[in-house]
């Protein structure tokens, strides 16, 4: 098992060099390809300022060219249409790059040149155009000039208008608007003119463009011919130009790093990885096949040592506490033999190894619990309850004890949602343990309080419930309170407080505390007392499960079977509703049970004798008819072997030889005729809640734990007796109905 073990960490580590490699040499690879986009983009960069910049020179010369107008008008000079139409010539070149020349004063075009082909713009009012209006105010605020377009001319054709605001010197000699000097560019010849084509032959996809001055969309100013490829990994490039910014997308032909490098970078990184991956492998199997014999020599003298240590730290601390429990039962049986014949004091010495045997019983229940959570077999058991029954039975399980020391006791539920989903034993368990400590350590006349309250939660569907346990009990001193969780801790012996107990309890509250997700603080002043806070969150119970729990709950005709746990309810002495009839009453009831019992006849499972004799004696004395078997198969075989019907009930152990309770349960509930409905019941050591869940899985019917609690016991087989025969007569009433049909 160690050899396979090993081999698998040795395949991951080895796992984990190839793709520590790989990552490492794919990331170097990473950076290099970084490092030459860092490179291409800063060329694409400049390329794109360039080409801007060249933009924005070229229409410069072109504004150059009509400055002379623009300085005649700003000196004062009425410059008339002759003089404007002989100028403007002057400005064409060969390309005929500028389409037309305007003039606007104050806006309203009323020169231009030519005027053959462009009559409908004479007049055109340049501040209330929609397409022209937002650049023609910027040039007239800013003083500088400013790009219109590129758009469709209402002259015709596609072109860009440059406004030059001029302005003239008032009588005080301060500048005032005059209009602009506008030129209409052909756009097409002026990119021709900038060759920006020459752009793709250098291997860049380009597309440059603005922003809409009226409503912020995209206008396009220039493009390449593939302007599907200039969308994808694209660089924009911001240029400012007067009174607006250009947007430069570039990317270059085959990317910023081409998929041959990116692909070469990943076969590289593979190799490497995979080379140094099986010489680390050779390396550490050959290591290990060298250290495994030391390493398995090494394991068992830790183990030996670790068990032998655990051994001698359990006897240690078990010692005493086992001890005195046992002293006085070996004690008071011998003081039983010597008294014999004096009633009193034989009553007194039963009554006295009955207390030492159920506290032996309790710490043996407490050891087994602290070592089946902390192998982690402790599950939880979801399920509906309901926090009202959850008080109802603790007052009902500590009011003989508040009763005998004179306490002050309450009790409080104070929560908007009752009901809940939870482990309801495990919940049960803690605030048992942790009331069951501030009783007893409370001294005669003290107080006691417990508050349950409710907070919300932000998870819809969930509640979290605060449990607070407050005494006036002896408290425990602050140096104690960082131990008290511990296993075998007690702040006091049981000879100085006087309170037998191992101290186990707390321990197994914060690990059932923690197997729920929930919190637990301890306030505690030695001769003030102690509080307890546990904080738990829960699912609340829908509607149905609440009507379900409700019924189930109108079923109960006896109080002490609390929806909370009856089997550990019954464990405590209570004094039930029932109890405070006359004991006329309860003698009456006790001769009627017996009566429903005589004559039953049960057939006991059990492979121990000293076990069968208790039982077999108990429930004789109470008009059963007893016959046992020594196995679970030879209970089964004896079913068979009598009349149907024969046996009222099975009580059934769990380890036996030859066939385990489990499986004759369900051997029996497999049979094809009615001694499959036998009532079966189990009664075993094995007095876990899972153990418990698995005689039902296996078709039991109900479950005693050992040591037997005779009341518990009797009161589960009247039940079970009850309902067997309700069960019955509806049987039978339903085969009186069949045949009367058939004979009609």
């Amino acid at each position: 098992m160690r050899k396979k073990t090993d081999q698998k960490t040795i395949r991951m580590r080895a796992l984990l060099v190839f793709v520590i490699t790989f990552l490492i040499v794919l990331g170097a690879s990473v950076l290099l390809n970084q490092n030459q986009e860092r490179g291409e983009r800063l060329k694409a960069i400049y390329t794109a300022e360039s080409t801007v910049s060249r933009v924005e020179s070229q229409l410069n010369r072109y504004l150059a060219k009509s400055d002379l107008i623009k300085k005649m008008i700003e000196s004062g000079m009425d410059v008339e249409s002759n003089l404007f139409d002989t100028l403007s010539e002057f400005m064409q070149d060969e390309r005929h790059v500028i389409e037309a020349h305007e003039i606007a004063k104050d806006g309203i075009i009323n020169l231009i040149y030519p005027m053959e082909g462009n009559e409908a713009s004479m007049g055109l009012n340049m501040f209330e155009h929609p397409e022209r209006k937002q650049e023609a105010r910027l040039a007239k605020e800013s003083g500088d000039y400013t790009i219109a377009g590129p758009f469709e001319l209402v002259q015709g054709g596609t072109g860009v208008l440059l406004f030059d605001p001029i302005y003239r010197a008032d009588a005080q000699g301060e500048k005032q608007f005059w209009g602009f000097s506008i030129l209409v560019l052909n756009w097409e010849r002026f990119l021709e003119e900038m060759e920006l084509d020459k752009l793709e032959d250098a291997g860049y996809h380009y597309e440059i463009w603005k922003k809409n001055a009226s409503g912020g969309e995209k206008n396009i100013i220039a493009q390449c011919k593939d302007d599907e490829k200039i969308r994808r990994n694209t660089l924009s490039v911001a240029c400012e130009v007067p009174n607006d910014v250009w947007y430069f997308d570039i990317v270059p032909v085959n990317g910023w790093v081409s998929l041959e490098q990116a692909v070469s970078g990943i076969v590289v990184a593979f190799i490497l990885a995979l080379l140094l991956m099986l010489g680390y492998w050779q390396f550490e199997e050959q290591r290990r096949k060298d250290l495994l014999h030391a390493e398995k020599l090494e394991k068992m003298a830790e183990e030996a040592r670790s068990a032998n240590e655990a051994k001698t730290r359990f006897l240690f601390n078990m010692s005493h506490d086992i001890r005195t429990p046992m002293n006085a039962i070996i004690g008071f049986s011998n003081f039983l033999k010597q008294h014999v014949d004096d009633r009193e004091k034989t009553l007194e010495y039963i009554d006295k190894i009955q207390t030492s045997s159920s506290f032996l019983l309790s710490l043996i229940n407490d050891v087994l619990e602290m070592a089946r959570i902390e192998s982690g077999k402790a599950m939880l058991k979801m399920e509906s309850g309901c926090l009202s029954d959850l008080v109802n039975s603790l007052n009902a399980v500590f009011e003989p004890s508040i009763r005998t020391k004179n306490l002050k006791y309450s009790c409080n539920l104070n929560v908007t949602h009752e009901y809940l989903i939870c482990d309801k034993t495990k919940l049960r368990e803690i605030i048992l343990n942790i009331l069951g400590n501030a009783i007893k350590y409370t001294p005669d006349g003290g107080q006691v309080t417990v508050d349950i309250t409710e907070e919300n939660l932000a998870r819809e569907g969930y509640a979290r419930y605060r449990f607070v346990v407050k005494d006036t009990g002896i408290g425990m001193s602050e140096e104690y309170l960082p131990h008290i969780f511990e296993e075998f801790t007690r702040e006091r012996t049981s000879t100085e407080s006087k309170v037998f107990g191992a101290g186990l309890g707390l321990p197994i509250v914060k690990a059932l505390i923690d197997l729920m997700g929930g919190t637990v603080e301890i306030e505690s002043k030695v001769g003030k007392g102690s509080t307890f806070i546990v904080t738990l969150s829960f699912q609340l119970a829908d509607q149905e499960q609440i009507r379900l729990l409700d019924q189930r709950k109108s079923e109960k005709t006896d109080l002490q079977a609390s929806d909370w746990g009856e089997e550990k309810l019954r464990e405590y002495p209570k004094i039930p509703e029932k109890a405070k009839k006359s004991e006329k009453t309860v003698e009456n009831s006790e001769s009627s049970q017996e009566a429903c019992f005589q004559g039953k006849r049960v057939l006991l499972a059990e492979d121990n004798d000293l076990n069968a004799e208790i039982a077999e004696t108990i429930l004789e004395e109470r008009g059963f008819v007893v016959e046992r078997a020594a196995d679970g198969e030879l209970c089964v075989e004896e079913l068979q072997k009598k009349p149907e019907r024969y046996y009222d009930m099975i009580l059934m152990d769990i380890q036996m030889p030859n066939m385990d309770g489990y499986t004759a349960a369900e051997v029996i509930r497999k049979l094809k005729d009615p001694r499959r409905l036998t009532p079966i019941v189990a009664m075993t050591a094995n007095a876990f809640e899972e153990d418990r869940r698995k005689a039902f899985e296996a078709g039991m019917n109900a479950h005693i734990a050992k040591p037997i609690n005779v009341n518990a016991m009797f009161e589960t087989i009247r039940e079970i007796l009850s309902e067997s025969a309700d069960s019955a007569d509806r049987g039978e009433g339903e085969k009186q109905d069949t045949e009367s049909k058939s004979d009609q």
